[in-house]
């Protein structure tokens, strides 16, 4: 297949190209290079994909329709995967503006994209913070999700709602993936994994906030990977038992659907450092501190219908997956 997939420079969109280009689809990347982290580690990543004959790289913003419009006029993807967004959850406090120009903007310029080239099915990233001040757990589709706590997840949010629309109006499939805490090699160095281990190899502290006591659905990159790419080749198909009178959030009388993905088992931040201080052989620094604005205590993914639909089955221990990151790490930044 020909498969557009925005973000192709970041940590989810790179290793994505990554499995498709090496299963012999078609990759057009898309990633506009932005400075929100160092753009150092952007190239690497894209350096991996380069090299593969069947991918071609874009540097395009996506709030820039023409430059979008034009991307899919001349290019003319079977399938598209949008990893494209400007992420952070706390970042959005103080550039609101650029979220929503990148999130909802660049959002409709994808569904407009897909809509008049005739794409075969949309697969979009969205987030587990859409589940906000619910704390009924494990967190299901199936839930309300209505009372996001930060602008970042409301903007992930108004994306699922986008998706539908589009998907009613014009009969195209959508696809919505709510990710639980990715992590592994190539990761964001804005995530608490790559500062935990500069901070703990620098012998500075680190700050732990909600003192440790968090417990995330922690998930590693090949399980994602394997998950976004099982979704792709199985388009949204309308739910025939779907009641309008007792409507399913997750499912549709359009051919729209949305999963988590995400590892089912919750790990306890405090273990998740206890486990990167085994692998460093070094001991953390660590600053206990509060909760802070818009995060929550806890998440836990109900991956039941990814599994059901798609066979899905995270199969990386939090204990093998930091070793990689951490085996990566050292190989990226040399002798530590």
């Amino acid at each position: 297949m020909k498969v557009m997939v925005t973000g192709s420079a970041g940590f989810i969109g790179s290793a994505v190209s990554l499995k498709l280009l090496a299963r012999g689809d078609e990759v057009i990347g898309l990633d506009v290079m932005n400075d929100y982290y160092d753009p150092a580690l952007k190239r690497a990543r894209l350096a991996r994909t380069l090299d593969h004959d069947n991918y071609t790289a874009l540097q395009i913003d996506l709030a820039d329709r023409e430059a979008m419009e034009a991307a899919f006029a001349k290019h003319q993807p079977q399938r598209v995967i949008n990893l494209a967004a400007q992420a952070g959850v706390r970042y959005a406090a103080t550039n609101p503006h650029v979220y929503v120009q990148s999130n909802v903007t660049g959002f409709l310029h994808i569904l407009e994209g897909c809509r008049h080239n005739g794409v075969e099915h949309l697969v979009f990233a969205s987030t587990s913070s859409v589940y906000g001040a619910n704390t009924n757990m494990p967190f299901t589709v199936h839930d309300s999700a209505e009372h996001p706590l930060t602008l970042y997840a409301a903007t992930k949010k108004a994306n699922e709602q986008m998706a539908h629309s589009y998907a009613h109006l014009y009969g195209f499939p959508c696809t919505g993936l709510r990710f639980f805490t990715v992590y592994g090699p190539w990761g964001r160095p804005d995530m608490a994994l790559f500062l935990f281990t500069k901070k703990i190899l620098a012998g500075e502290p680190i700050q732990v906030f909600n003192h440790g006591k968090h417990k995330r659905s922690f998930t590693y990159i090949d399980d994602i990977v394997e998950g976004v790419v099982r979704v792709l080749d199985q388009p949204a198909a309308p739910d025939p038992a779907w009641d309008s009178n007792n409507p399913d959030p997750a499912t549709s009388n359009a051919p729209y659907r949305l999963f988590n993905i995400g590892a089912e088992q919750q790990v306890e931040l405090l273990r998740y450092i206890e486990v990167l201080e085994e692998c460093l052989g070094r001991k953390a620094i660590m600053e206990m501190l509060p909760l802070q604005p818009g995060d929550v205590p806890d998440t836990e993914a109900d991956v039941t219908d990814l599994a059901r639909v798609v066979g899905y089955q995270p199969k990386v221990t939090v204990e093998e997956g930091v070793r990689n990151f951490v085996d990566w790490y050292r190989g990226y930044n040399g002798p530590l």
